[in-house]
């Protein structure tokens, strides 16, 4: 595993104006997060929770996998005031090629950060910001103990409660 050259402060992160080789050591540092995060990936199926004590659940649904990728949905749901289903925030799709040990966003909802809030195949700055953002969403979420594993990930039944969290209305 060859360590990014990049300095990853978000004060130059989203001052640069990022290359196709920037970008591809992104992908990398955010594979390389994700198999942290579920690090029996490949073996993993349906959906699952990681639950911590005072903190959001984290959501993975696994929705394919093949030999070299397989494609995850990962989300917080939280309970929206008034509403009948839970909200998700952020809300990605990735696909993540495990030869090439890259990550590539196919689709991203979120609301913290000043992004689009809809995510589509755009152009290299809009996918170094939805990047960006899935790389600090990832570390934020290890930090909070999140991990997606044969001992740590619980299934998810068709009974399991919405968080208690609210979002905002």
């Amino acid at each position: 595993m060859q360590r990014s050259s990049h300095t990853w402060s978000a004060t130059t992160l989203l001052s640069e104006r990022p290359d196709v080789g920037a970008l591809m050591a992104l992908c990398e540092e955010n594979f390389n997060l994700m198999l942290r995060l579920a690090p029996g990936l490949r073996q993993l199926s349906g959906q699952l929770a990681s639950t911590k004590r005072g903190v959001i659940d984290l959501h993975l649904e696994i929705q394919e996998q093949s030999r070299y990728t397989t494609q995850v949905r990962l989300t917080h749901l939280f309970a929206a005031r008034g509403a009948s289903e839970p909200y998700p925030d952020p809300d990605v799709s990735l696909r993540i090629y495990h030869d090439a040990r890259q990550i590539e966003v196919l689709g991203l909802r979120q609301s913290v950060l000043p992004l689009r809030k809809t995510y589509a195949h755009p152009a290299l700055l809009d996918k170094w910001q939805a990047n960006l953002f899935l790389s600090k969403w990832l570390v934020f979420c290890l930090r909070q103990g999140h991990s997606f594993g044969p001992r740590s990930a619980a299934p998810i039944s068709p009974d399991h409660p919405p968080p208690t969290c609210l979002a905002p209305t």
